[in-house]
């Protein structure tokens, strides 16, 4: 038996509600999505797991998708040029070779009476959507990356981080469009699909 990929964890605390939290686990491994407790859950977590095949050749019509202005692209007609990957379409993840399965498991927690459950529906809807357009990009940019060095990303990592915070601290200067005034979360989100 194949032993899971690098298990990732990113885990957030939300400043308004110190109570709430936000973990994605993330496991990554070489197959079509045909493991079944990718995560190691135990029988109780197993129980209360919501399974949701998100599929990057799948246009996505939902609010967060519109919210965060994910990208227009269509993967039922793209091929890279330097891979000959694509088209995705109908059964690519049954046919293609090789694929790879992204396992993310999103546990959040918001223990606010009335607002909790409405909460976490929401920012997970959010997160999907997120991993959707995130996913989608990592795909269609696949003659961008594909041959690079572990060097050549982190130093394109870099690159990005020193973008973003650019782009952070100009948002945040006095005189800037948005002082004094309050940003919107499309607005926040912008800036950082931005730089993504």
């Amino acid at each position: 038996m194949r032993t899971p990929g690098p298990l990732i964890q990113r885990a957030e605390q939300c400043p308004l509600f110190s109570k709430c939290s936000l973990t994605i686990d993330t496991v990554i491994r070489p197959d079509n999505g045909c493991s079944e407790n990718a995560h190691n859950l135990n029988s109780q977590q197993l129980a209360a797991r919501e399974v949701e095949i998100v599929d990057i050749a799948s246009v996505s019509r939902d609010y967060w998708s519109k919210v965060i202005t994910a990208p227009k692209v269509d993967l039922t007609t793209f091929k890279s040029q330097r891979t000959e990957r694509g088209p995705l379409l109908n059964g690519w993840m049954d046919s293609c070779r090789p694929v790879m399965t992204i396992y993310k498991l999103v546990v959040m927690d918001a223990p606010i009476w009335g607002l909790g459950e409405r909460l976490e529906d929401c920012l997970i809807a959010g997160e999907r959507a997120l991993f959707l357009a995130c996913h989608r990009l990592c795909f269609a940019w696949i003659d961008e990356w594909y041959g690079m060095t572990m060097e050549q990303i982190r130093e394109m990592e870099r690159h990005t981080d020193l973008l973003l915070k650019k782009t952070l601290k100009k948002a945040a200067k006095p005189g800037s469009k948005h002082e004094g005034k309050r940003k919107s979360l499309k607005d926040e989100i912008a800036v950082v699909g931005s730089c993504t």
